[in-house]
């Protein structure tokens, strides 16, 4: 689903590197145009990859800035196109191909080496000519002013197409994940920040080290919030900056699905407890053998309003975060682009609100988490849960 769905996933990154001396919105709309999508419906081409407008999967052509600006985010997306010939399909009719030629050399015993290249060349152009694409789109929400970017996939395949695509389009610039030790260091007040690189497990600055060295921070922080659900009142208040007013309150709490894994002797056991759950008495027990949560849907509730994500504890991908429902009054002479406008905003300002609670959610939990009596704090936490 799209960025402006209901519902939607995202991974995220920060835009590093070096930025255009000019205006940083014409610069990138020339080159999203350079880099843009080319249809291949009416071609043969097995694969075609480039930018396309938010508003318009079909139009890559960013002549005007009101189709990639809006305010401070940079919006865009990457379309993907692809034939596809089941491979089924291409062996029968390949093998009808050397059939043919043997019928009209039948001097020859077997097709040659060369001419059988020849035949599977031929045979899947001609099969991808009559095979439609399939799209696949991926909305990029960047903002411009904290460098922060969100892409609309969590796949491996997808996001490395999009990080060479992006580093490809914008010399100068490439992505960084935006990894859960990232995101603690951007949370934490400046007098925190000492104990969390004491914290710190990784013995290099690599992404892939910082995620693997240090999946402690999902893993401790899901366990916590079990705690919070189980046994507080599981209220907190805003501390991040964002739409919603600082200190103002709002409910977190786990339920309907948690994924816990450990190992064991014949290997990694993984454990998927789902449905709403009142005393989480089947992780507990998983828990207390020594395996871990790995991911879990996190509610947030402020005031009328109500969130939903499926956090992925290793990395901090947002799988199914579903906002609010957009409410926006129509009539006959309301125009569609400002309609669109509208549409986005009020999107973005839910999404903006969404994550806004899960970094003061973050930061609530690093404050004890890095605090001096942590090992007592979560000593007592594993006391409770052995008890449900």
């Amino acid at each position: 689903m799209g960025i402006l769905a209901n519902t939607v996933s995202i991974s995220q990154f920060r835009v590093v590197g070096e930025k255009p001396a000019g205006d940083l919105f014409d610069w990138a709309g020339e080159q999203l145009a350079r880099n843009r999508f080319h249809a291949i419906d009416r071609g043969s081409e097995e694969l075609s990859i480039g930018w396309v407008q938010l508003d318009d999967s079909q139009d890559g052509s960013f002549e005007i800035a009101s189709s990639y600006r809006r305010d401070h985010w940079l919006c865009f997306s990457l379309r993907r196109d692809q034939r596809k010939v089941p491979a089924r399909l291409l062996k029968e009719h390949y093998r009808q191909a050397e059939e043919e030629f043997l019928a009209k050399n039948p001097g020859l015993q077997r097709v040659p080496k060369q001419k059988k290249e020849e035949l599977r060349e031929a045979v899947k152009g001609a099969l991808l000519a009559r095979t439609l694409p399939t799209p696949s789109v991926y909305d990029v929400i960047w903002d411009t002013e904290t460098g922060l970017l969100s892409f609309t996939s969590l796949g491996k395949a997808q996001i490395e197409m999009f990080g060479d695509l992006f580093k490809q389009t914008f010399d100068g610039l490439r992505l960084v994940a935006y990894h859960p030790y990232a995101r603690a260091e951007a949370v934490i007040p400046d007098a925190l920040k000492p104990a969390l690189a004491e914290a710190n497990q990784a013995g290099t600055d690599t992404v892939l080290d910082l995620i693997e060295k240090n999946c402690w921070l999902g893993e401790d922080f899901l366990v916590w919030l079990l705690d919070q659900t189980l046994h507080a009142s599981a209220e907190f208040s805003i501390s991040r900056p964002g739409p919603a007013v600082a200190g103002e309150g709002f409910v977190a709490y786990l339920n309907d699905r948690l994924v816990i894994s450990g190992a064991s002797e014949s290997g990694v056991q993984k454990l998927v407890v789902s449905g709403p759950q009142d005393r989480f008495s089947e992780a507990c027990t998983a828990l207390r053998s020594g395996k871990s949560i790995q991911e879990a849907v996190l509610h947030f509730e402020k005031g009328e309003d109500a969130w939903k994500l499926n956090l992925k504890g290793q990395q901090f991908h947002l799988a199914g975060f579903k906002c609010p429902a957009v409410q926006l009054e129509k009539d006959d002479l309301t125009d569609p682009e400002m309609e669109r406008e509208a549409l986005f905003y009020e999107r973005m300002h839910l999404l903006q609100t969404g994550l806004q609670l899960f970094d003061s959610l973050l930061a609530s939990f690093l404050e004890q988490r890095l605090a001096p009596d942590w090992e007592q704090f979560q000593s007592a936490i594993s006391t409770r849960l052995g008890e449900d």
